[in-house]
């Protein structure tokens, strides 16, 4: 089995500290579950306080990730809080969460994708999840977006109603 553990963790672009620890196939409810956790000991960057900062507890977070094959994937991940220099603790997320809670942001991209191409509904119908869901990825995804625009130096703005 650490052979497919490895496949994994290269194929979910996962690198230490953080590794596949399990990994599980329900072929009844077409579901892959992996399990993904740190090396104890680890120590992570914190990105309000300098320095590599101890884990004080843990918070297990499940993700939706891309299928595999037709099957649903989704990611059990280990997510550590640290304890910081001021006293408080703060939970430490991987790169690879997510901008919208519950997805990683490889099943954010290609959802965020296929928007910009069809409807809410028909990109809901195709990734499994609800209207909902699929809006507030892209709602999230374009204020980003848009906390990233300088627009200091808009003096004008036009509207084509027609296109």
């Amino acid at each position: 089995m650490v052979g497919t553990k490895r496949l994994f963790e290269q194929a979910l672009g996962i690198a230490a500290p953080w590794s596949v620890k399990e990994v599980r196939f329900d072929a009844a409810a077409l579901q892959l579950t992996i399990a993904v956790d740190f090396a104890a000991g680890s120590r992570f960057a914190h990105p309000a306080h300098p320095g590599q900062h101890p884990v004080h507890d843990t918070q297990t977070k499940r993700l939706r990730h891309l299928n595999f094959f037709q099957h649903d994937c989704h990611l059990e991940v280990r997510v550590p809080r640290v304890r910081l220099p001021d006293g408080k603790v703060a939970l430490i997320e991987p790169e690879w969460f997510g901008k919208l809670a519950g997805f990683t942001l490889l099943f954010e991209a290609p959802v965020a994708a296929l928007a910009r191409e069809m409807p809410f509904a028909a990109v809901a119908r195709l990734v499994g999840e609800s209207w909902h869901r699929v809006h507030a990825i892209c709602e999230r995804d374009v204020e980003l977006a848009l906390a990233e625009l300088d627009l200091s130096e808009v003096r004008a703005l036009a509207i084509d109603d027609t296109s």
